[in-house]
């Protein structure tokens, strides 16, 4: 797929608001928007072959796919990216395994792809609600089923008539928001480690990484 730069045609800005490459001058960036620049714009990619990781086909799927088309497609690709978003992904792909490793590495690259954080649930409200629905002539009710698991009285006192449950799912619980928010500082702090890394080796040409990191807890913030 090819990579596509969205400028604006009068201003020469870009349009996603992401930091941008400059002639002859070294531009401030937080490693966030680094991130998605070198994914998102430069279509930078994970290559763990280095560390006996494949993740990417082989030439035998290419050509079942050309015999299943009956074609060899010709045209298109793609230039290649910005030296800078190599080292980015190159960064990405040794990620400790204490900071997630080569999952965390494919969580962060896919968010930057899209350009959304992981979701925390900042508002999330416990709900509970009917596993399903069915419709009636006389209006729309919850689905029920027969209990026949622990609790429910001998046959001999409650006829089949009887005994009927209504099965509920539950959202937003405890659970549910604590794990969110446990792969949300995951991500965060390998972000944080990426950066570390980053400045340290002071390998980027075009860009001078900040402090500017995503907010760590956003659940916090006030609505």
């Amino acid at each position: 797929m090819m990579a596509v730069r969205n400028w604006d045609s009068e201003t020469f800005e870009p349009k996603d608001g992401l930091a941008r490459p400059r002639r002859g001058a070294v531009v401030d960036v937080g490693i966030w928007d680094l991130v998605q620049w070198a994914f998102q714009v430069e279509g930078a990619s994970l290559n763990f072959d280095e560390v006996g990781m494949r993740y990417n086909v082989g030439i035998e799927w290419i050509l079942i796919e050309q015999a299943r088309l009956g074609c060899r497609p010709d045209g298109g690709g793609r230039s290649d990216p910005h030296p800078d978003a190599d080292i980015v992904a190159a960064a990405l792909t040794v990620l400790p395994e204490a900071y997630g490793g080569a999952g965390m590495a494919i969580t962060i690259a896919e968010c930057a792809r899209t350009g959304r954080m992981p979701d925390c649930m900042p508002s999330a409200v416990a709900r509970c609600a009917p596993r399903g629905w069915r419709r009636h002539k006389t209006g729309t009710y919850a689905e029920r089923e027969y209990w026949t698991g622990p609790g429910r009285w001998p046959s001999t006192w409650l006829s089949d008539k009887y005994g009927y449950v209504c099965p509920v799912t539950y959202t937003g619980t405890a659970v549910d928001v604590g794990r969110a928010r446990r792969a949300y500082l995951q991500w965060w702090s390998a972000l944080l480690e990426l950066r570390h890394c980053l400045s340290i080796g002071r390998s980027l040409s075009a860009f001078r990484l900040t402090d500017a990191m995503p907010r760590r807890e956003p659940w916090k913030d006030k609505a």
